[in-house]
């Protein structure tokens, strides 16, 4: 059984040539959404070695250039409980490749005027950041 403690989440907002990389998820909590490339930072991991692991693990690519975006108290998939760090990045090598099929159905870069629906809710959450500069969201 599950202990009743939020766990913590780290996403990347991945930047290629004006667009942001986005994959579809399945087999977890927002399948069908798409999202960063992300997940739970490891035992005395650092935020941007979670990011580059995880980006590396999920799409095989490199990034670079890492910034702080904003972090998050995320409830909206309850039962589960995150506080979730989003980052920013940049592309640096590689092109997005499923390796994780039973978690990602695809990768594709996007414009930010021409995402696809339906986002999953921490990057809903990034994107509105980075467009209005909010980076302290409380009870998600």
């Amino acid at each position: 059984m599950e202990e009743n403690i939020p766990k913590v989440g780290v996403g990347v907002m991945i930047f290629k040539d004006g667009k942001i990389l986005l994959g579809k998820r399945k087999g977890s909590h927002g399948a069908g959404e798409y999202s960063f490339p992300g997940g739970h930072l490891d035992y005395m991991e650092s935020f941007e070695d979670c990011a580059r692991r995880e980006t590396k693990e999920e799409c095989g690519i490199e990034i670079k250039n890492f910034r702080f975006e904003y972090v998050a108290n995320i409830t909206h998939y309850a039962p589960k409980h995150y506080i979730h760090i989003g980052l920013i990045a940049d592309w640096a090598s590689g092109e997005p490749t499923v390796i994780e099929e039973d978690k990602r159905e695809d990768w594709d870069w996007y414009g930010l005027d021409e995402l696809p629906s339906p986002l999953f809710h921490m990057c809903t959450l990034a994107i509105d950041y980075y467009k209005n500069g909010v980076n302290y969201l409380d009870s998600q």
